[in-house]
């Protein structure tokens, strides 16, 4: 499975942005999808999860309230919808497609910066 990320960018304090993460071709809708993100010189952190039917979602204390993750299946799409952003959640964010909490599959990763 291939995965294009999209949307990032840069963005003032208190702003928005909202990543896209599609699968061209193919279906994922078997999936857990999730995103990660990776800060220069950082390991690579879980952000969001949702589960294959968009029922469940799961969130890494440091996002939630401020970062909503969703799919639609019918368009082999998950989206990371980013408010509130904050200059700590500068860094290089990834999706993946997920078989037993694992990443199986990774996007290519979009750049999101958040200035002060």
């Amino acid at each position: 499975v291939q995965l294009q990320a999209s949307g990032g960018g840069l963005v003032q304090a208190g702003g928005s942005l909202r990543l896209s993460c599609a699968a061209p071709g193919r279906t994922f809708s078997s999936y857990v999808m999730g995103w990660f993100r990776q800060a220069p010189g950082k390991e690579r952190d879980f952000v969001a999860a949702i589960s294959w039917s968009g029922s469940s979602t799961y969130y890494a204390d440091s996002v939630k309230g401020r970062f909503t993750i969703s799919r639609d299946n019918a368009k082999n799409t998950v989206y990371l919808q980013m408010n509130s952003l904050k200059p700590e959640d500068t860094a290089v964010y990834y999706c993946a497609a997920l078989e037993s909490g694992t990443p199986l599959y990774w996007g290519q990763g979009t750049q999101v910066t958040v200035s002060s």
